[in-house]
């Protein structure tokens, strides 16, 4: 199978510093199913191209299996595994290209982070769904897409089209996640994979998609189709998504899976009770809120209890709770800042921000800035919102923020939330002691968050309430905690 990857941004070669393989090279790895092949079929100023060509060897593609399979037929060793592109391809380029789909590149670093115009090419692609599908996953994502079917026989037109097409993808992205977006649709458009979907299939899918996924239309399909519609799965992996910067609010509303976990063994809690029959005219129970949409109602409940009506989200992302904020007349000065300039286009392209007038203030604005940084753009707002923020600074820095933030800016109100660690058992895809997102620095128990609350507030003058967001578990607790800091009377 072969997957070539072209750009034109001169000096094109340079592709050769992003990829870590050397265009004058011919390099192989060793794969667990057969040898991986990376080669440059052109190399110069004005055009580059790599390509991977993965040598799959039938008998090892067997053997990996491990014992107990069931299927002793020639079809094992029969196959289209090793000529088109599936999961083994994928595999093969998280192994080889393992650097790159992180987005490092220390010779390069300012290239790594740049878009950049590619062409990709998949000669031989199984697409369950056929080039509208292909067209459907890939083109929400900026790609131009151009799948063409390909004949069962091309001696036999009456026979119609095989379920393979020929994929070209062309745009312009960044490299890393133009190999993460490839490394999760090449199996999801096969709908099948070579390995056992083990629980750790959460990460690996949470990872790759770290900037696209959550924001993708189609991000319920393709959860469930790369996780193989085992449900425990796929809700553990849709709640994780919903945190993301990227998920749109209405992206939210509509999957019905991001929800809390139940627990992974309901006969925990006593034996589960058989379910009454519904009346006749009853109308079922409607499932609970996502947990993203429960945090964001504590929050804005909070801040109306508290009479805040200058709010102020530092850590906005995309703008989720700026865009909630804005449907209340209730509040008259909204700001949201996130460090993302990425974050922060997003939201302006959303239409968050009110436009600029000569002739009034805007009531809502959007800006870039860090929160470990004093900035005068922070100060005299009733209330400060950090909803799931704190655990993406690195602890060296956490004081910088409480500085920030409690000493500088100083509002009357400040809200945290933050997850609770240990509610992460519950979460079946989530492997142990692992965190919920990738780019989390830490995540905290109950008591080591309480603990970090009341030292905060006592040094800078501020009462302390934590409460509990979403089910409230009987063991663990509930999955997000919130702590609410009130100035004492006195406070300057």
């Amino acid at each position: 199978m072969l997957l070539t990857i072209t750009t034109t941004l001169p000096p094109a070669s340079d592709l050769g510093f992003l990829l870590h393989k050397h265009p004058d090279r011919v390099q192989a790895f060793g794969q667990s199913f057969g040898t991986a092949h990376v080669f440059y079929p052109e190399a110069s100023r004005e055009r580059c191209t790599a390509a991977l060509l993965l040598d799959v060897d039938p008998v090892k593609l067997v053997r990996t299996r491990g014992k107990g399979t069931p299927d002793f037929s020639l079809g094992q060793y029969v196959n289209d595994r090793p000529y088109a592109a599936s999961s083994l391809l994928a595999s093969a380029m998280a192994s080889t290209f393992r650097t790159a789909m992180r987005g490092r590149c220390e010779p390069r670093p300012e290239l790594a982070a740049r878009p950049l115009p590619l062409e990709i090419v998949l000669p031989a692609l199984p697409c369950q769904g056929g080039p509208r599908q292909a067209e459907r996953f890939f083109a929400p994502l900026g790609w131009t897409v151009e799948a063409e079917p390909v004949p069962l026989d091309p001696s036999f037109p009456e026979w119609g089209d095989s379920r393979y097409v020929t994929l070209r993808l062309s745009g312009e992205t960044r490299l890393a996640d133009a190999l993460n977006q490839l490394y999760v649709l090449l199996p999801v458009l096969d709908e099948a994979k070579h390995y056992w979907i083990a629980p750790d299939e959460v990460d690996k899918l949470v990872r790759a998609g770290e900037g696209w996924l959550a924001g993708h239309p189609d991000r319920a399909l393709i959860t469930r189709r790369y996780l193989a519609n085992r449900r425990g799965l796929v809700r553990a992996a849709l709640g994780r998504l919903a945190d993301a910067d990227d998920a749109p609010e209405d992206a939210l509303d509509r999957d019905p899976l991001d929800e809390e976990p139940p627990p992974a063994d309901p006969s925990a809690f006593g034996p589960v009770p058989e379910a009454p029959e519904a009346e006749e005219g009853a109308q079922a129970a409607p499932p609970p809120a996502p947990l993203a949409e429960r945090r964001v109602q504590a929050v804005l409940e909070t801040l109306r209890a508290e009479r805040a009506r200058r709010v102020i989200d530092l850590g906005c992302g995309t703008g989720k709770l700026v865009a909630r904020l804005k449907q209340d007349d209730g509040f008259e000065k909204i700001t949201g800042v996130d460090v993302s300039y990425r974050a922060v286009q997003i939201a302006h392209r959303r239409g968050l921000p009110d436009p600029y007038r000569p002739d009034r203030v805007p009531r809502v604005e959007i800006h870039q800035g860090a929160l470990t940084y004093t900035d005068e753009r922070f100060r005299g707002y009733d209330a400060a919102v950090l909803m799931e923020v704190i655990e993406h600074v690195d602890p060296p820095r956490l004081g910088a923020v409480e500085r920030v933030v409690f000493g500088d800016a100083r509002p009357r109100v400040v809200i945290v939330t933050t997850p609770n660690a240990e509610y992460n058992v519950r979460y079946e895809g989530l492997a142990p002691g692992a965190m919920r997102h990738p780019d989390h620095r830490f995540e905290w128990t109950r008591a080591e968050f309480a603990e970090w609350a009341h030292r905060v507030g006592a040094a800078f003058g501020y009462g302390v309430r934590i409460v509990g967001v979403g089910d409230d578990d009987p063991e663990v607790g509930a999955p997000t905690q919130m702590g609410v800091f009130t100035k004492e009377s006195g406070g300057s």
